[in-house]
């Protein structure tokens, strides 16, 4: 049983671009591959039997390598672009019948995007940029102003309301980004790539940026990156494509843990697993034999737990969050998971 709601469902989606795209799809559904499609008829995949269910007030994060789809796929959900088959739901309709007059109100209203290349206008202000959305509803202009200053403050961006894009570092444009994006109130946010253009040290003020936003607002965020570092720090859920279909998605800790094809496994083989990891994906309900050494929460990573034991890898510590026992992690637990483990699919040694 599960509590959560799904806001956006993408079911069976298919996306063949080419002069024939309906003919394409029928030797797709017959197991050609997108290498052997484009050599065979000139037809290039773009997406290959989607199923992705994305749930409201959390991030879902779809990753992916240049060419995986990833981009193609989140156009897909306001309709940028048509799919060659299948269903796109949002609250549980299918947008794909939507005519124009809904379309439009679905991307003023319902969904906002913010971009990798910021996509501000020049020619407006800060504050202007920032209230863009509400100006296109029609809201009076002090209105909007109010409201776009709001999130520009909450943003970081206070008094910077009469400067153009030009005179902004890329941190600062990208900030009016999720500034206009949040002053639409829309409950869906899309973001491609909306970090990778940024210095690292940016981009990591940016994930933090969102991530304390996330815990206030609980939009859900369709989230576009090519940094596995980025997605397991972002998602609530991970999807990784490969050649445009769904290689595995699930809750990213138990990707890490559990990878179910080779790809997967290659894909998170140099990750720092001790950083990554955290308490909550690996410790035990059996309470152990020995002493407790200490407290630690389920959210602190594997790192923070091996510097307070010190190198004693006897020790055990009790999780608690609230003042309750969640359950118990040793050293030795710790140990197992700092091990890559083999996916199903890769083959015996």
């Amino acid at each position: 049983m599960t509590d959560k709601t799904v806001k956006v469902s993408i079911r069976n989606l298919y996306k063949i671009f080419g002069e024939d795209p309906a003919a394409a799809l029928a030797e797709v559904k017959s197991g050609t591959s997108k290498p052997e499609l484009l050599d065979r008829t000139n037809h290039v995949l773009g997406l290959n039997d989607i199923n992705v269910d994305m749930n409201e007030g959390e991030i879902t994060v779809i990753m992916g390598l240049s060419g995986s789809g990833k981009s193609t796929l989140i156009r897909h959900l306001n309709r940028l672009i048509e799919p060659t088959a299948g269903e796109v739901l949002v609250n549980d309709e299918d947008i794909l019948s939507w005519k124009d007059t809904r379309l439009r109100q679905l991307r003023r209203e319902t969904m906002s995007m913010v971009f990798q290349k910021f996509a501000l206008l020049p020619h407006r202000t800060v504050l202007e940029n920032a209230a863009m959305p509400l100006a296109t509803r029609g809201v009076a202009q002090e209105a909007r102003a109010a409201e776009a200053r709001k999130w520009l403050e909450r943003v970081g961006l206070s008094g910077q309301d009469d400067q153009y894009p030009h005179q902004l570092s890329g941190g600062m444009q990208q900030r009016v980004g999720i500034a206009r994006a949040l002053a639409s109130n829309s409950d869906i946010m899309l973001m491609d790539e909306a970090f990778s253009a940024l210095d690292p040290l940016i981009r990591t003020d940016m994930q933090d940026l969102l991530l304390e936003l996330q815990s206030e607002l609980h939009k859900t965020i369709i989230f576009i990156t090519h940094d596995l570092d980025e997605a397991l720090k972002l998602a609530d859920h991970l999807v990784i494509l490969k050649d445009g279909a769904v290689v595995q998605q699930g809750e990213p800790q138990a990707i890490l843990l559990n990878p179910t094809d080779p790809y997967i496994e290659e894909f998170v083989a140099d990750i720092n697993r001790a950083r990554v990891l955290r308490v909550r994906s690996i410790m035990t309900p059996a309470v152990p034999a020995g002493e407790i050494a200490g407290e630690v929460a389920p959210g602190d990573n594997l790192e923070s737990v091996i510097a307070r034991a010190g190198g004693d890898v006897a020790q055990t510590f009790r999780v608690v969050r609230d003042g309750k026992t969640l359950g118990y992690l040793g050293m030795p637990d710790i140990m197992r998971a700092l091990v890559p483990r083999r996916s199903s699919g890769a083959s015996a040694a």
